[in-house]
């Protein structure tokens, strides 16, 4: 393995346990948000801030935390597949076929290369985080489970995560090219935070049905039954606004971590 592909996978598990450390609170508000339907009756649906201040009630600071605990021993290691992944096939992609030419980029900014990369990581993060992404859920929304729940989702979370990924990084080639041409530049806080809403956007309906599929509420629903009734119910954005949130943050943060990481590994590899 190249030493560059051993940077990303442990620069990767760094981002992985801050995305858990900064992210879990508003990311447990998200998932609550997300499992309610729309057609639930006003008053059994709480809003946001009811759903906060309920949270807070129940456990203090440690309710919103719920769930962290399998993030943050999977975050780690499917960050680290992610980064891992990507960076290992993107630099065999150009050594096989040779860096892709401008005039071949989609839609004139697009590097397929780049996209096929991240399908990788996407896999491979899915691939890892599917079991601990159904423990997160419920213990969330405070509902049990059995060994034979454990790969609940996991299609969808697969499926989602490849969306997810190579939405990234295609919007982070884009933004960096776009920087290139104007000749500045932004930190890595707010060139994670910015293209990892854009990618969450894209991939949100997938995100609802996941989490749904993961609750063990719709059990009787399969993952098409579940998009049918979102799309009905108007549902296939629900909880986007705290998500958004979350994400920029998050992500900004951990990717300031990523960075310094992998910075200071290359550092001592030279060494």
């Amino acid at each position: 393995m190249s030493s560059i592909s051993i940077e990303s996978f442990i620069a990767g598990f760094a981002y992985g346990g801050t995305t858990v450390l900064v992210g879990q609170p508003l990311e447990t508000l998200k998932t609550l948000t997300q499992v309610h339907s729309s057609t639930s009756a006003l008053a059994q649906k709480p809003s946001l801030i009811q759903t906060a201040t309920n949270l807070c009630k129940e456990g203090g600071i440690r309710a919103f935390y719920r769930g962290g605990m399998p993030l943050l021993l999977g975050g780690g290691l499917m960050r680290s597949a992610q980064f891992g992944f990507y960076n290992s096939v993107l630099p065999a992609l150009e050594s096989r076929y040779g860096p892709t030419p401008k005039s071949q980029y989609y839609l004139g900014c697009i590097n397929p290369q780049v996209v096929i990369a991240g399908w990788a990581g996407g896999i491979g993060r899915g691939m890892v985080e599917g079991p601990f992404e159904m423990v997160k859920v419920r213990r969330q929304i405070v509902s049990g489970w059995v060994v034979q729940d454990m790969f609940q989702g996991f299609g969808t979370t697969v499926l989602r995560n490849s969306f997810l990924f190579s939405s990234f990084v295609m919007y982070m080639d884009i933004l960096k090219q776009q920087l290139q041409r104007y000749d500045t530049t932004l930190t890595p806080f707010i060139t994670a935070g910015m293209c990892a809403n854009l990618a969450w956007i894209t991939v949100w309906p997938l995100d609802v049905v996941k989490t749904r599929r993961q609750s063990g509420q719709y059990n009787d629903k399969s993952v098409l039954c579940i998009l049918r009734d979102a799309i009905k119910n108007g549902d296939l954005y629900r909880g986007l606004s705290v998500g958004m949130v979350r994400s920029f943050i998050a992500n900004g943060a951990s990717m300031e971590v990523y960075t310094m990481v992998e910075r200071e590994l290359r550092k001592q590899f030279r060494q």
